[in-house]
Protein backbone atom coordinates (compact mmCIF):
# COMPACT_ATOMS: atom_id res chain seq x y z
CA UNK A 1 0.00 0.00 0.00
CA UNK A 2 2.52 2.41 0.96
CA UNK A 3 4.62 1.71 -2.20
CA UNK A 4 1.43 2.53 -4.59
CA UNK A 5 0.86 5.91 -2.66
CA UNK A 6 4.80 6.82 -2.75
CA UNK A 7 4.60 5.95 -6.71
CA UNK A 8 1.01 7.59 -7.27
CA UNK A 9 2.72 10.86 -5.47
CA UNK A 10 6.20 10.69 -7.66
CA UNK A 11 4.00 10.16 -11.19
CA UNK A 12 1.51 13.34 -10.17
CA UNK A 13 4.71 15.56 -9.20
CA UNK A 14 6.18 14.65 -12.50
CA UNK A 15 3.17 15.70 -14.07
CA UNK A 16 3.13 18.61 -12.50
CA UNK A 17 6.99 19.39 -12.88
CA UNK A 18 6.29 18.86 -16.45
CA UNK A 19 3.35 21.25 -16.86
CA UNK A 20 4.95 23.72 -14.93
CA UNK A 21 8.53 23.63 -17.04
CA UNK A 22 6.11 23.82 -20.50
CA UNK A 23 4.18 26.76 -19.00
CA UNK A 24 7.37 28.87 -17.67
CA UNK A 25 8.83 28.70 -21.62
CA UNK A 26 5.20 29.85 -23.10
CA UNK A 27 6.05 33.81 -22.95
CA UNK A 28 9.04 33.10 -25.63
CA UNK A 29 7.84 31.05 -28.24
CA UNK A 30 4.94 31.86 -31.02
CA UNK A 31 1.24 29.71 -30.30
CA UNK A 32 0.65 26.77 -30.80
CA UNK A 33 -2.09 23.75 -29.31
CA UNK A 34 -2.06 23.20 -25.84
CA UNK A 35 0.60 20.43 -25.41
CA UNK A 36 0.07 17.15 -23.01
CA UNK A 37 2.35 16.58 -20.31
CA UNK A 38 5.36 14.15 -21.43
CA UNK A 39 3.54 13.90 -24.83
CA UNK A 40 3.60 17.28 -26.12
CA UNK A 41 1.54 17.23 -29.20
CA UNK A 42 2.47 13.81 -30.77
CA UNK A 43 -1.13 12.56 -30.42
CA UNK A 44 -2.74 15.76 -32.45
CA UNK A 45 -0.16 14.41 -35.30
CA UNK A 46 -0.34 12.30 -37.74
CA UNK A 47 2.84 10.46 -38.23
CA UNK A 48 2.51 8.79 -41.01
CA UNK A 49 1.38 12.22 -42.78
CA UNK A 50 3.16 15.01 -40.53
CA UNK A 51 3.52 17.59 -43.60
CA UNK A 52 -0.49 17.54 -43.48
CA UNK A 53 -0.77 17.66 -39.93
CA UNK A 54 1.51 20.64 -39.82
CA UNK A 55 -0.83 22.24 -42.78
CA UNK A 56 -3.45 22.20 -40.65
CA UNK A 57 -2.39 23.40 -37.72
CA UNK A 58 -1.13 26.63 -40.01
CA UNK A 59 -4.43 27.20 -40.59
CA UNK A 60 -5.05 28.10 -37.02
CA UNK A 61 -1.78 29.39 -35.95
CA UNK A 62 -0.61 30.65 -38.52
CA UNK A 63 2.62 30.43 -40.55
CA UNK A 64 4.41 30.14 -37.48
CA UNK A 65 3.56 28.17 -34.36
CA UNK A 66 5.02 26.12 -31.65
CA UNK A 67 4.51 22.27 -31.17
CA UNK A 68 5.97 19.97 -28.35
CA UNK A 69 7.53 16.67 -29.22
CA UNK A 70 7.50 15.19 -25.87
CA UNK A 71 8.73 17.56 -23.98
CA UNK A 72 10.96 19.60 -26.87
CA UNK A 73 9.16 22.53 -28.28
CA UNK A 74 10.10 22.83 -31.81
CA UNK A 75 9.13 26.24 -33.65
CA UNK A 76 7.68 25.16 -37.29
CA UNK A 77 7.90 27.85 -40.14
CA UNK A 78 5.39 26.99 -42.96
CA UNK A 79 5.10 28.30 -46.20
CA UNK A 80 7.31 30.28 -48.60
CA UNK A 81 6.91 33.60 -47.06
CA UNK A 82 7.40 32.70 -43.24
CA UNK A 83 11.18 30.72 -44.32
CA UNK A 84 12.01 33.68 -46.51
CA UNK A 85 11.81 35.89 -44.00
CA UNK A 86 13.23 33.93 -41.19
CA UNK A 87 15.89 32.86 -43.67
CA UNK A 88 16.87 36.39 -45.51
CA UNK A 89 15.44 39.24 -43.51
CA UNK A 90 16.50 37.67 -40.62
CA UNK A 91 19.11 35.59 -41.10
CA UNK A 92 21.02 36.92 -38.53
CA UNK A 93 18.46 35.89 -35.59
CA UNK A 94 18.43 32.65 -37.40
CA UNK A 95 21.82 31.73 -38.03
CA UNK A 96 22.64 29.75 -34.98
CA UNK A 97 22.24 26.09 -34.83
CA UNK A 98 20.77 23.25 -32.08
CA UNK A 99 22.71 22.10 -28.96
CA UNK A 100 24.33 18.75 -29.11
CA UNK A 101 25.00 17.66 -25.43
CA UNK A 102 27.29 14.74 -26.70
CA UNK A 103 29.39 17.38 -29.07
CA UNK A 104 29.33 20.14 -26.77
CA UNK A 105 30.82 18.14 -24.33
CA UNK A 106 33.76 16.88 -26.19
CA UNK A 107 34.73 19.64 -28.11
CA UNK A 108 33.53 22.80 -25.36
CA UNK A 109 32.11 25.04 -27.42
CA UNK A 110 35.38 25.06 -30.08
CA UNK A 111 35.49 23.34 -33.59
CA UNK A 112 34.13 24.39 -36.76
CA UNK A 113 31.73 21.92 -37.10
CA UNK A 114 29.71 21.73 -33.95
CA UNK A 115 30.64 25.58 -32.42
CA UNK A 116 27.86 28.49 -32.64
CA UNK A 117 27.58 32.11 -33.02
CA UNK A 118 30.20 34.10 -32.23
CA UNK A 119 33.04 31.24 -31.79
CA UNK A 120 31.74 29.89 -35.03
CA UNK A 121 32.30 33.01 -37.18
CA UNK A 122 35.68 33.50 -35.74
CA UNK A 123 36.75 29.82 -36.73
CA UNK A 124 35.39 30.29 -40.05
CA UNK A 125 36.88 33.51 -40.74
CA UNK A 126 40.15 31.95 -39.44
CA UNK A 127 39.93 28.77 -41.20
CA UNK A 128 39.00 30.62 -44.74
CA UNK A 129 41.79 32.57 -44.03
CA UNK A 130 44.68 29.86 -43.07
CA UNK A 131 43.22 27.94 -46.37
CA UNK A 132 43.63 30.79 -48.44
CA UNK A 133 46.91 31.38 -47.48
CA UNK A 134 48.03 27.77 -48.34
CA UNK A 135 46.95 28.29 -51.58
CA UNK A 136 43.11 27.31 -51.78
CA UNK A 137 41.82 29.08 -54.99
CA UNK A 138 44.67 28.84 -56.26
CA UNK A 139 45.38 27.70 -59.39
CA UNK A 140 48.81 26.82 -58.16
CA UNK A 141 47.98 24.65 -55.34
CA UNK A 142 46.62 22.11 -58.00
CA UNK A 143 49.47 21.88 -60.03
CA UNK A 144 51.17 20.75 -56.41
CA UNK A 145 48.73 17.68 -55.46
CA UNK A 146 48.61 15.97 -58.97
CA UNK A 147 52.13 16.64 -58.60
CA UNK A 148 51.96 14.60 -55.02
CA UNK A 149 49.76 12.12 -56.59
CA UNK A 150 51.93 11.07 -59.48
CA UNK A 151 54.88 10.40 -57.03
CA UNK A 152 52.17 8.78 -54.60
CA UNK A 153 51.18 6.08 -58.07
CA UNK A 154 54.81 5.86 -59.07
CA UNK A 155 55.73 4.70 -55.46
CA UNK A 156 52.39 2.34 -55.41
CA UNK A 157 53.52 0.92 -58.78
CA UNK A 158 57.63 0.37 -57.60
CA UNK A 159 55.63 -1.96 -54.55
CA UNK A 160 53.56 -3.97 -56.74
Amino acid sequence: MDLAVALVLCLCSLLLLSLWKQRSGKGKLPPGPTPLPILGNILQLDVKNISKSLTKLSKVYGPVFTVYFGMKPTVVLHGYEAVKEALIDLGEEFSGRGILPLAERANRGNGILFSNGKTWKEMRRFSLMTLRNFGMGKRSIEDRVQEEARCLVEELRKTN
